[in-house]
């Protein structure tokens, strides 16, 4: 996900990973070809995309969108009302997500901010669960996983989810990398079961190995810029599973 404070995205530290067989008619994805008709077509935005034209975006096929929603415990997306009522208001199921930076706050502490500014849910067909995207720390290279043991880390993550299913009735979706995943939980398993994956990996024919315990992905992040304002996805269904999944079944 792009970073509101800095327009540079991410995706230098997207680092390939070995083939799995979960591919997408076996090309790269710049754009959805067209005989790949079944996965829903999404696409995420921040503050950086800043107003959004929520029409011009259905049109281009958008059928969900996550919405960055707040950083740690001192960050809101000013634009977030514009993009996550927008996005409803023009027909495209939306959610949001939170940039977490385990170093500064406890898991449940910057869930409950979160939930309090945009990331709650309810079961009718148009909200995406919640999102936490962690990934490695933009702004200490030197401390990728936020100098946190791997078990530390692990239980961070434990307590943002306890914290966000209390609130809403919902497991957040869970954004990341295999590379930073395997390396900042040491392989952990303990998540997979009762989480759904979003992964992210650029420019490639597929999805590449994924962090340990997952055998599939929900949502795949595929590109940081194409049709859709912000960063590409796809929904591992379509459309109509899509709108399952928004409620929780």
């Amino acid at each position: 996900m792009a970073r509101d404070r800095k327009p540079s995205r991410r995706r230098a530290r997207l680092l390939t990973a070995s083939t799995a067989a979960l591919t997408l008619a076996g090309v790269a994805l710049t754009e959805i070809p067209a005989a790949a008709a079944s996965p829903a077509k999404g696409h995420d935005v921040s503050a950086h995309q800043k107003n959004v034209d929520w029409p011009s975006a259905k049109a281009k096929g958008a059928t969900f969108v996550y919405v960055k929603a707040t950083e740690s415990t001192t960050y809101r997306n000013p634009y977030f009302g514009q993009q996550y009522d927008g996005a409803r208001a023009a027909g495209i199921i939306r959610g949001a997500y939170h940039f977490a930076l385990p170093d500064k706050s406890s898991g449940a502490t910057q869930a409950a901010y979160f939930v309090a500014h945009g990331g709650d849910w309810k079961a009718d067909g148009w909200t995406l669960p919640p999102a936490l995207d962690i990934e490695y720390n933009p702004y200490d290279k030197k401390h990728g996983c936020y100098g946190l043991t791997k078990a530390g880390m692990v239980g961070w993550i434990k307590d943002f989810s306890d914290e966000v299913k209390r609130e809403t009735g919902r497991r957040p979706v869970i954004y990341t990398t295999a590379h930073w995943w395997n390396t900042c939980t040491g392989d952990s398993t303990a998540l997979a079961s009762t989480h759904a994956l979003w992964i992210a990996r650029h420019e490639s024919a597929d999805t590449g190995s994924l962090p340990a315990g997952w055998s599939y992905w929900t949502f795949w992040q595929y590109d940081n810029s194409g049709s859709l304002p912000g960063d590409q996805n796809l929904f591992h269904g379509t459309a109509s599973r899509l709108r399952k999944f928004t409620r929780g079944y």
